[in-house]
């Protein structure tokens, strides 16, 4: 189930923490590994790091933005260094791994790390479903980005360990969720309606957009659930064609 997890890499700036990060992985059975538009593609200095894992290096996958990462993703953990957030829940490695690992079996998870200046972007981490902060000391916070995820790969690994005879469930038993790509889908459908009915201003629809891309993120919605909300925003489409096809000016 571990091949399931992808560690996914945005905008590394130095080859070498490529290379650890691959070696980080490959000793707790991490295979998957996803760069986002690296300054930089693996070369000496990261195999040399790698230590061992120059598989992982020579079937990573380079893509040009994290949506391209995440497309197949159901659920996305985006790692930040603040341990609150007013956007997202925020986990510990331990109680990602213990969320993260059970839904193995429908698909891909995605684990992001970013840049080793600054992290990720808040919009990078609103594509995210939960955020996930290790908890180190006060006094001394720094962690490189190997570190971060030998860090998040241990816990994955153990969390798999613990929970194997509950991946043994049937299918059925399971919940599905949506796609990180079903999921933009949806938010630009609700954003389409929004805009033709007057709700939001077409102008300006970044703050209300946000604010509801939170609401849902907190509600998680399932796939089922998922495809409920856009049957009833294309109801309020259809009917709003429907109306304006209907009714004039003459009629009122």
């Amino acid at each position: 189930m571990l091949d399931q997890i992808r560690i996914i890499l945005v905008e590394t700036s130095h080859t070498g923490n490529i290379g650890s990060v691959a070696r980080a992985m490959k000793t707790m059975g991490l295979s998957q590994l996803v760069l986002v538009s690296p300054k930089e593609l693996p070369d000496g200095q990261a195999y040399a790091l790698s230590a061992g894992a120059s598989d992982l290096l020579a079937t990573a996958k380079v893509v040009d933005s994290l949506q391209d990462a995440i497309a197949d993703c159901r659920l996305v953990i985006g790692t930040s260094h603040k341990p609150k957030s007013q956007d997202h829940q925020v986990l510990n490695p331990r109680q990602a791994a213990e969320l993260a690992v059970p839904e193995l079996q429908q698909g891909p998870v995605a684990i992001v790390f970013g840049r080793e200046s600054n992290g990720l972007s808040n919009d990078e981490l609103r594509l995210c479903n939960y955020h996930l902060c290790i908890p180190t000391s006060a006094e001394y916070t720094s962690l490189n980005l190997a570190m971060a995820v030998q860090v998040v790969s241990y816990e994955m690994r153990m969390a798999s360990l613990d929970q194997q005879p509950e991946a043994e469930a049937s299918a059925e038993e399971k919940t599905s969720y949506p796609t990180s790509e079903q999921l933009e889908g949806f938010y630009q459908h609700l954003q389409t309606t929004l805009d033709q009915t007057g709700f939001i201003i077409r102008a300006h629809p970044g703050h209300i957009m946000i604010k509801l891309r939170r609401l849902f993120t907190r509600a998680r919605p399932d796939e089922v659930e998922l495809n409920i909300l856009r049957g009833i925003l294309t109801s309020v489409q259809r009917f709003g064609r429907v109306g304006n096809s209907t009714i004039t000016p003459e009629q009122q």
